[in-house]
């Protein structure tokens, strides 16, 4: 199978120019200076320029496989492996370049449902049911865009992210490979006086255009605020000034442009290269195979995903734009209302998204639990990255029980780049049990998540709930303890983010209705006592709870159905209803339920 024949001939030697650049530099200028690379093959004509945007008589062959398959697993994979292998000593043994593709291959990180956003343009389902002949009811479900993040766990790539991405009826045709380089420059004069060779405040980036779009044919693009490329002079030209051309938002004269002096047809090189038996233009069965490994996973994930809705060509605006947030790939715009009934189905409950609205005044996200738990992981993640970014650490208090596991569970195996070096780690409430013990939180807490992350041990603080052989003493001083470890390592004592839950009784952390201690008061942290075994219970107080930044309360289950609605009513009673005293005075409450928690 050749790689890519949609792409021209000319970008064969980009590839041989761009991974030799690369190989010039260090491992570490790659980790710490690329912000990202982005792989864009858009391969269709734009939709205000053809009625079929797919193609007539591909729709059968779309609807089995879909964009990824298609496009990026077929031509996007390819050229990423191409790039980012460690070069060859020999780059003209066929053997040895395929085999350091393979090498780039296996050290592709594991995709998830998170890794990728999927779209398809709106007049594709009737395309479908014309084509494939199906009735008014069938609404298809195969995307015609996709931006899928992937991670490369090797040296030179470690924390840098790579963005494929490919769709239909986009608002022009056209394939790129563009590298953003961080930028940490500060300019105090105005844009217009930045000079294109010097100011290190314009971006700084370098584009291997493919083809089409408004620059029209193969081309290299650098900033010149980057380095004046070398290449080579019997095969390359540089490009002229042309007035009113921009690329990405700059002028042409923002970059050193080069293109081939002859371009070359894709099929021209690939007969070539058979009749040379060169095989580096071709993927191996073991490849192939690989390439299947990868993909297949995240396929099967999203095989039931509703994608967004895209009007196509220029009408799409901002729609598809994408952001990422450690190892989550997600659309930049809040999601549309929209209902999208599955195949040949009436509309279910599942095919609606994130619901957003409020709760007891206070913002509210609803969704399925998969989701749900994809978003809290996503929110906390953000905040993390942002506490850590302002003041250098992020303490963060976890609640016990049954509905965090599978919270657990995704920062643990979903967020790679969680800044767990800088995260300390608290306990909302713990069981009088040995640590160890089934029961106890913090063995939960560990099982699910600790031991699957690199956190720094002096920064995990279990609470003192086993001192002297006894459990919760009073006379040991253990809530004494605890509170004074909060009060020394966080300012104010107020955590950056609380996660607490609701119990079936209007209980939360382990502040129970009628609780003598820690509704009120000046007291940190408590002994409190549960109506359930075990019965001794170490708590943060309520006014504690209440001083933290932000606090996410995550009530998931049918069970929680009749204390929602019921909680939803009552005034501020946390003697009666502990949760109703949940409000932080200077911070955030978001509240975090599934769809049977809250519609029942």
């Amino acid at each position: 199978m050749f790689p890519g024949t949609s792409v021209r001939g000319s970008q064969v030697a980009f590839v041989r120019l761009l991974n030799g650049r690369i190989q010039k530099l260090e491992p570490s200028h790659l980790r710490s200076h690329t912000r990202q690379w982005q792989w864009v093959l858009a391969p269709s004509c734009p939709c205000n320029a053809c009625a079929d945007p797919c193609g007539r008589g591909r729709i059968s062959f779309y609807e089995e496989y879909g964009v990824i398959r298609d496009i990026l697993q077929n031509h996007l994979t390819e050229i990423l492996t191409l790039v980012a292998m460690e070069l060859p000593h020999d780059v003209s043994s066929s053997a040895a370049v395929l085999q350091h593709k393979l090498q780039a291959f296996r050290a592709l990180r594991g995709l998830h449902r998170g890794s990728a956003v999927l779209g398809q343009y709106q007049a594709y389902s009737a395309q479908a049911r014309r084509e494939l002949q199906r009735p008014e009811s069938f609404h298809s479900l195969t995307p015609t865009f996709a931006g899928v993040l992937v991670h490369i766990d090797n040296l030179r790539w470690e924390g840098v992210p790579f963005i494929l991405m490919s769709g239909k009826a986009l608002d022009e045709r056209v394939g790129y490979v563009r590298i953003l380089f961080k930028n940490r420059a500060f300019c105090v004069h105005r844009e217009g006086h930045w000079a294109p060779e010097q100011s290190q405040c314009l971006p700084r980036q370098i584009i291997f255009h493919i083809g089409h779009g408004e620059l029209g044919h193969p081309a290299i693009l650098v900033s010149r605020n980057l380095f004046r490329p070398s290449v080579p002079a019997h095969g390359w030209m540089e490009l002229q000034e042309r007035p009113g051309l921009q690329v990405f938002g700059r002028p042409l004269s923002d970059f050193y442009a080069y293109s081939p002096v002859k371009e070359r047809d894709a099929y021209s090189i690939l007969l070539s290269h058979i009749f040379h038996c060169r095989k580096e233009s071709f993927i191996t069965t073991e490849n192939l195979l690989a390439s299947w490994v990868f993909w297949t996973p995240l396929l099967d994930s999203l095989a039931h995903e509703v994608p967004r809705l895209y009007p196509g060509g220029a009408e799409t605006g901002h729609l598809l734009d994408l952001e990422f947030n450690g190892g989550h790939l997600t659309f930049s715009q809040q999601q549309p209302e929209q209902l999208v009934p599955g195949p040949g189905s009436a509309p279910k409950p599942s095919d609606f998204r994130v619901l957003g609205t409020r709760y007891r005044e206070s913002p509210l996200i609803s969704a399925w639990p998969e989701e749900l738990i994809s978003k809290l992981a996503s929110d906390i993640e953000a905040t993390a990255v942002q506490a850590v970014r302002r003041f250098g650490k992020f303490h963060l208090a976890l609640s016990g029980g049954s509905s965090p596991i599978a919270l657990f569970q995704q920062l643990a195996m979903g967020h790679y780049s969680f800044p767990w070096a800088h995260t300390h780690l608290w306990l909302v409430d713990e069981r009088c049990v040995p640590l160890s013990d089934p029961d106890s939180n913090f063995q939960g807490l560990q099982s699910h998540l600790l031991q699957h992350i690199r956190v720094p041990y002096y920064n995990i603080h279990p609470m003192p709930v086993h001192l002297h052989q006894r459990l919760c003493a009073e006379e040991d001083q253990g809530a004494q303890t605890y509170a004074g470890e909060i009060s020394a390592l966080v300012a104010n004592s107020s955590f950056d983010l609380v996660l607490l839950g609701m119990g079936t009784d209007g209980h939360t952390a382990s502040l129970f209705p009628q609780s003598p201690t820690g509704l009120d008061g000046e007291q940190l942290v408590v002994l409190t006592q549960s109506p359930s075994r075990p019965y001794q219970r170490m708590s943060l107080s309520l006014p504690l709870i209440n001083r933290a930044k932000k606090v996410a309360v995550l009530v998931m289950g049918r069970t929680k159905r009749e204390i929602t609605m019921l909680v939803s009513r009552v005034g501020h009673e946390p003697k009666k209803w502990p949760i109703s005293g949940v409000l932080p005075s200077s911070g955030q409450l978001v509240w975090y339920m599934d769809y049977e928690a809250f519609l029942g």
